[in-house]
């Protein structure tokens, strides 16, 4: 089998050596808060695997810390994973695991290879040495083995308070790696956990939760970010010494996905929540799954993100701009077309008489090989884009201005006769026009050239509508400033009152929102009521250059 990645390489190396016969990944989220487009290729990477070696992948939450941990991440998590299209073979918990953890615990201790300490977790700090430096052992470090097992089951029937005493693995303090040098498998929490209560006083560490939870469900690829690759060799010291059967679980790293202009801290995330800076996790100007969800970024766009990026060894930064590339290739494909006015300026047609009215129809997306057409009915009253009519026109400029003429999307050509302007005389009050007659597509009068078409909405038609733009929640850094609360970006939400869209923007349309012809990709809120607002998914304009 053809292998995409170095990660794949390994897998069909052990395929074919009959070192595994069967791949198992999982993907292990901590339920602290909701999945942002980080953790969409981890997820793509795990649940990809399975479904390219028709193998199997688990969920499994890692719920070891109850102090951050809530049902409502597990639920956003759950959905998230579903919503990307992947499926998982196990809903599997760390906490399904406690007591085979605090067993493996005290199997390390009965081995000589675990110990409590009572240093604080300052002191363990201070001796833990540095990258040049040895550490230096724990005063606690010789306790007997009967000594270091009545502590410990002590601290597990909540004799000491709360930081009093720690579990620490007995490695080696003189390590080049830090992380071996004696570091804490367990610790005395009094928190109630959202699955098991109060049943438990005493909670592993993550480096020590993990590698067991991998063990028992015989996970053959434990694949993680580069950030944990000093701590494989504590993975594997945990692997080896606590009593499981061989094969033992691989772990692998990759690069983790770094985004310009991105926060990727679930902390920071947390933090623009609870200040307000933002409506929730899944305010759509968020780079968390649920927040691009609500935008009206396709799914499908996000795996083929994840899937350009592809994986690699080393940490690079992505633009987001290749994120907004692929959200824009699958809408360019799938989002029907509507015409909309930002900014309406009124045009008042008087060849028209007032109760005349001409149908025409425009394709639906014209990517789209079902070729389907909707119905534009053109009024006497027209709105179009203020943007769309000047009275001193650039050089090159080919909408409409004063005597001028432009074609109306789908319909006739319009020729401008007068502008009429406000009382005070200050500014445009609406634009009196003529359409020409036979120049509707397909028509005969071909000595009519016009190089402008503009959209246009029907005044008695229109549909009253808000629009939301969105952009990135960070400037760009300058002056050296890379604190996150110094780039936060004021105006990364603007608010267009007033706007007008065709009825179409209602009654018709596919799941994956609109194109507002000339402005945007937009989506409904569901949730806006009588307001109508229309959230902008992506702009039209594409900043990322396909071939660099």
């Amino acid at each position: 089998m053809n292998s995409d990645n170095f990660i794949e390489d390994i897998i069909v190396s052990d395929l074919e050596t009959n070192k595994i016969t069967t791949v198992i990944t999982r993907f292990p989220p901590e339920p602290n808060g909701y999945l942002h487009i980080g953790h969409a290729k981890s997820i793509s990477i795990n649940f990809g695997i399975k479904e390219k070696f028709s193998g199997k992948c688990n969920l499994r939450f890692d719920d070891t810390n109850p102090v951050k941990e809530d049902l409502e991440y597990v639920d956003s998590i759950k959905e998230d994973i579903r919503w990307l299209g992947y499926t998982w073979d196990q809903e599997l918990y760390a906490s399904d695991y406690f007591d085979k953890t605090y067993a493996a615990a005290i199997t390390l201790i009965k081995k000589g290879l675990a110990y409590v300490c009572d240093l604080s977790a300052e002191e363990i700090r201070e001796t833990r040495g540095t990258l040049t430096e040895p550490g230096k052992e724990s005063p606690y470090r010789n306790r007997s083995i009967d000594t270091n097992l009545e502590l410990f089951i002590n601290m597990k029937e909540g004799a000491y308070p709360d930081g009093s005493k720690v579990l620490r693995a007995k490695i080696d303090m003189s390590s080049p790696n830090i992380n071996m040098r004696d570091p804490v498998i367990y610790r005395i929490l009094r928190a109630t956990h959202h699955r098991t209560g109060d049943d438990w006083l005493i909670y592993p560490m993550y480096d020590f939760a993990h590698p067991i939870g991998d063990a028992i469900e015989h996970v053959t690829h434990s694949i993680c970010t580069l950030e944990f690759e000093n701590h494989r060799p504590l993975y594997d010291w945990v692997t080896e010494n606590c009593g499981f059967d061989k094969p033992y679980p691989q772990q692998i790293e990759f690069a983790r996905l770094n985004m310009k202009n991105t926060v990727m801290s679930k902390r920071y995330l947390k933090k623009l929540v609870d200040d307000g800076f933002v409506t929730g996790w899944d305010d759509p100007r968020m780079p968390t799954l649920s927040g691009m969800r609500e935008r009206g970024y396709p799914a499908l766009a996000i795996r083929e993100f994840c899937s350009r990026i592809g994986v690699a060894k080393a940490n690079s930064e992505v633009d987001s701009d290749l994120l907004e590339f692929c959200v824009r290739e699958h809408l360019n494909k799938h989002a029907d077309r509507v015409m909309a006015i930002e900014k309406p300026l009124k045009v008042i047609i008087e060849n028209i008489a007032p109760d005349q009215y001409f149908d025409f129809y425009v394709d639906n997306n014209p990517n789209s090989p079902s070729l389907n057409k909707h119905d534009v009915r053109l009024r006497r009253e027209i709105y179009i884009d203020d943007s769309d009519f000047s009275l001193c026109p650039p050089p090159k400029y080919h909408r409409l201005f004063e005597g001028g003429m432009v074609r109306l999307k789908g319909a006739y050509v319009l020729k401008h006769l007068k502008t009429i302007m406000t009382n005070d005389n200050t500014k445009i009050d609406h634009l009196v026009c003529e359409y020409l007659p036979d120049t509707a597509p397909g028509e005969s009068n071909s000595s009519i050239k016009v190089k402008g078409v503009i959209q246009w909405v029907s005044v008695f038609d229109a549909l009253d509508i808000v629009l939301h733009k969105y952009e990135s929640l960070l400037t760009d850094p300058k002056g050296g400033i890379t604190n996150f609360n110094e780039r936060l970006n004021a105006n990364s939400l603007e608010v267009i009152l007033n706007a007008k869209a065709e009825p179409f923007a209602l009654t018709g349309g596919s799941d994956c929102g609109f194109q507002f012809m000339r402005m945007g990709y937009y989506k409904l809120d569901p949730n806006s009521g009588d307001s109508l607002i229309f959230r902008r998914i992506v702009s039209l304009k594409d900043k990322f250059n396909t071939k660099m």
